[in-house]
């Protein structure tokens, strides 16, 4: 009756954390969750006023493709963050999500065709891991290959050292970049290594760039970026330059609009057409006064700006508590921290009892590699998104505890 491939969808990170906890009363009922990717500051104003302004066509179906204002606030707001021409990425190259996770899911059914060099295709991504990724493989009938992102190798995966029989079967590779949970930044060569495998072994790269909008000193570079230096270097297609290649993101962290459900996929239009059309049948188009908002955040950059100066002071608090213990490194991007503290699972144990701060085990991130370790079980992860009158307390219990 039920579809058996789906019991192999690794379980979710927050009900294993859930299990893991209930058995043990909290020390403090009144102490902080910081296992969850939530961000806490405030929302622009101008998006609430824009809801309401425009509350009179929420009666109205709205277009699979977005309307054309929000197509060009998205395709211009790429244009300048990523040094692209101006009028590059129009309507052929954008795709309307309701949140990132849909769109990373559903890329699977897209990409994934029934088989690949004669045996069943492969999903690459980074080990830790955004467990979507994972979906988006086993709900098309192929298998996650999962490569570990270790402080070996600044915690970016090496999928260019991977056989030749790997990459032949591979159907679809995932770079998420910012790390999602360390922080770390892929550089321009690393993402053009990538696209070149990408094309030279036929499969579709995505640059998950969700949290692109968070960093501490410097922008990270996005694969639309790396894709039109290999064409000015005489590489690639000029004709679609994003051959083979699309991006993921979002407003959530960028603008603190995680319940606005509003995110886009970007690059190659061959792909993105297959995106639409699929989602003519499944989607779930955003609303058009979500549009009219989410045009107006992608074209304001005041409210980003100040947005990433909270999270820098954050970072400093962080650095205060935390430096030369667990491995602590300042992120680069993103709001995470990846603590080395030996057992996961037992630190998480530990804050709840004594503290009621919730952190998530690093395993439950990760799965075991070939080997049989997971590249996370020594690691736990907290995120950075509360106010400083809450963070800094815990920051001290947490230093103090573990």
């Amino acid at each position: 009756m039920l579809n058996s491939r789906l019991k192999a969808l690794p379980d979710y990170p927050f009900p294993r954390m859930r299990a893991l906890l209930n058995d043990i009363e909290s020390g403090d009922p009144g102490g902080l969750n910081m296992s969850l990717g939530e961000p806490q500051h405030e929302i622009p104003e101008f998006v609430a006023e824009i809801l309401y302004q425009e509350r009179a066509s929420y009666h109205k179906y709205p277009p699979v493709a977005g309307t054309p204002d929000w197509q060009q606030a998205v395709g211009g707001w790429l244009e300048r963050r990523f040094g692209l021409d101006e009028g590059m990425l129009g309507a052929d190259h954008l795709v309307p999500l309701c949140g990132s996770r849909e769109g990373l899911f559903a890329i699977g059914f897209v990409t994934i065709d029934r088989q690949k060099a004669g045996g069943v295709p492969l999903v690459l991504m980074p080990n830790p891991f955004y467990q979507p990724y994972a979906g988006a493989a086993i709900a098309a009938n192929a298998e996650p290959f999962y490569v570990n992102a270790e402080a070996e190798n600044g915690f970016l995966p090496d999928y260019e050292a991977l056989p030749e029989e790997v990459l032949e079967r591979t159907a679809l590779c995932f770079i998420c970049n910012p790390a999602n949970p360390q922080g770390s930044f892929a550089s321009l060569d690393y993402l053009k290594k990538a696209i070149r495998l990408a094309r030279k072994y036929d499969f579709v790269l995505v640059g998950d760039e969700c949290y692109s909008e968070i960093y501490d000193a410097e922008a990270p570079v996005g694969i639309l970026q790396a894709c039109m230096e290999l064409v000015s270097a005489g590489e690639g297609d000029p004709e679609n330059p994003f051959d083979h290649v699309v991006c993921f993101n979002s407003l959530s962290k960028r603008s603190n609009l995680a319940g606005l459900r509003s995110a886009f996929m970007a690059g190659d239009p061959v792909i993105a057409a297959e995106c639409r059309r699929l989602r003519n049948y499944g989607g779930s188009p955003l609303p058009l006064p979500v549009d009219a908002a989410s045009a107006a955040a992608w074209r304001d950059e005041e409210h980003v700006i100040a947005n990433r100066a909270l999270y820098r002071r954050k970072f400093d608090l962080a650095e205060k508590y935390l430096a030369g213990r667990f491995d602590f490194s300042r992120p680069s991007g993103g709001f995470c921290l990846w603590l080395r503290v030996g057992d996961g699972e037992q630190a998480a144990r530990a804050l709840w009892r004594e503290a009621g701060i919730k952190v998530l085990p690093g395993a439950y991130l990760a799965r075991e590699d070939r080997n049989g370790v997971n590249p996370g079980a020594g690691y736990i992860r907290l995120t950075l998104v509360h106010g400083e009158e809450l963070l800094e307390p815990a920051l001290a219990k947490i230093a103090t505890i573990l």
